[in-house]
């Protein structure tokens, strides 16, 4: 069994526990009562390069990464610093997060959001609307060919922008196949949890330029970010360098303004 497989046996666990609170009746007429979701694509495709900012207070690989006893507060900072959108974790088991931090965010901050999870049922999708959720991500790894495409739909049916995570040839293929429009690529391989740097300038050029490109994960400093840039990302998506830095609205700024 791979880290994601135990992830998800995990998140599949968690589920089920709000769902046995919450019953989908109840979530549905919750998501139907929401706002509208915010708009995120035009932003994203702004000229420079935009930063997706991550509350994120642990990982799998690093373990704790930072406190954040108040997510309202950082997120706040995020957004004065010119974050394009706020990335909230959303997983319990691994890394710490919660719907509650979401909620909290949201209250604060009028930049669209995005739930950091792994999204592997119809509940899910309903649950991020109902809580204020304008983007969600996808991971290509943890779905097959169908579940991506009825995940994608249904996304777009709840007014929400899907985010498709990828980190091989072949699942960048399947994500401009199923014309995604903004696709990640994680240098982090979720199987084995090992970084590469270089995986982003290996998959960028099979992404056309008329899709939005997001570099994913191992991004520690502002040269890693012009690297990126470089290398054709639109948006870098970033949370431990944030989460550790002593001012993270002028550390956002810093990453914004990479050219």
């Amino acid at each position: 069994m791979t880290v994601l497989d135990e992830i998800i046996t995990g998140v599949r666990e968690d589920l089920a526990a709000r769902q046995a609170v919450q019953p989908f009746e109840e979530l549905l007429e919750l998501a139907r009562e929401a706002a509208p979701a915010r708009a995120v694509v035009p932003a994203l495709r702004a000229p420079g390069l935009s930063v997706i900012a991550e509350v994120k207070r642990r990982s799998p690989s690093k373990g704790d990464l930072a406190e954040i006893t108040d997510p309202a507060a950082l997120a706040s900072e995020y957004a004065q610093g010119g974050a394009t959108a706020v990335s909230v974790l959303t997983e319990r088991q691994r890394f710490n997060g919660s719907l509650e931090d979401l909620d909290a965010v949201r209250a604060a901050v009028e930049t669209p959001l995005l739930r950091k999870d792994f999204m592997v049922h119809p509940y899910q999708f309903y649950e991020a609307r109902a809580h204020g959720t304008d983007m969600v991500l996808l991971i290509a790894a943890a779905l097959s060919d169908v579940e991506l495409q009825a995940f994608l739909d249904l996304t777009d049916a709840l007014g929400m922008t899907a985010l498709v995570e990828t980190h091989t040839e072949e699942e960048v293929d399947r994500a401009v196949k199923a014309g995604v429009e903004v696709i990640g690529i994680n240098n982090r391989d979720l199987t084995t949890l090992e970084v590469d740097l270089n995986q982003f300038g290996k998959l960028a050029s099979l992404i056309p330029d008329d899709r939005v490109k997001v570099a994913e994960s191992g991004i520690l400093s502002l040269e890693d970010a012009r690297r990126l840039r470089g290398e054709g990302a639109d948006a870098i998506l970033i949370g431990e360098a944030l989460v550790r830095h002593d001012a993270p609205q002028a550390a956002v700024a810093e990453f914004s303004a990479v050219s």
